[in-house]
This record gives C-alpha cells, structure tokens and sequence, in this order.
C-alpha cells in the first residue's frame, strides 16, 4: 500500500464518528477539513447517507425544539426510539 493510500486509511472516519458530527455539519459548525471528511465519508457510506437524509426529513418534519419545551415523557419515548434505531 502507498503513503497517500495509507495517509487516506488513516483519516477514514468511521460511521460512529460521522454520526457523531452530522448535526454539527448540518449547522455548518465544522472547521473545513473535519467538513470535506464527512462528506467524503457520506459519499461513500449508504447507511450514513440514509441517515442524514432520515434527519433532514426529522428536522423538516418538527423543526428544531428546544428539549426545555418537552415534557418529561415526550423526552423518554423519543430517547428509547432513538435507542432502538442505534443499531
């Protein structure tokens, strides 16, 4: 394997890590190089792809709630969703 082959191995995020970063990149808050990882990464990924694509449906669906607005219950169903979709 070369350098740049093994350079780009490297700094090949894993789907945990670009899950981990989605909302920051949707809010445009990653500096350039960790933004062109991402989208190298969902470029390549299917499961991750699906999985913004799943978020922009969510944010356009509900837009953004602020969780001191939901009530205790509201918070745990959606907590447990969230859990059982992790994988």
């Amino acid at each position: 394997m070369n350098v740049i082959a093994r350079f780009a191995r490297r700094h090949d995020l894993t789907c945990r890590r670009a899950v981990e970063l989605i909302t920051d990149y949707l809010d445009k808050a990653l500096p350039g190089r960790q933004r062109a990882d991402v989208e190298r990464h969902l470029s390549r990924c299917p499961h991750c792809s699906e999985y913004l694509r799943q978020l922009k449906a969510t944010i356009m669906a509900i837009g953004r709630v602020d969780s001191d607005q939901l009530s205790p219950d509201v918070k745990n169903t959606l907590i447990l969703l969230y859990r059982r979709n992790e994988g």
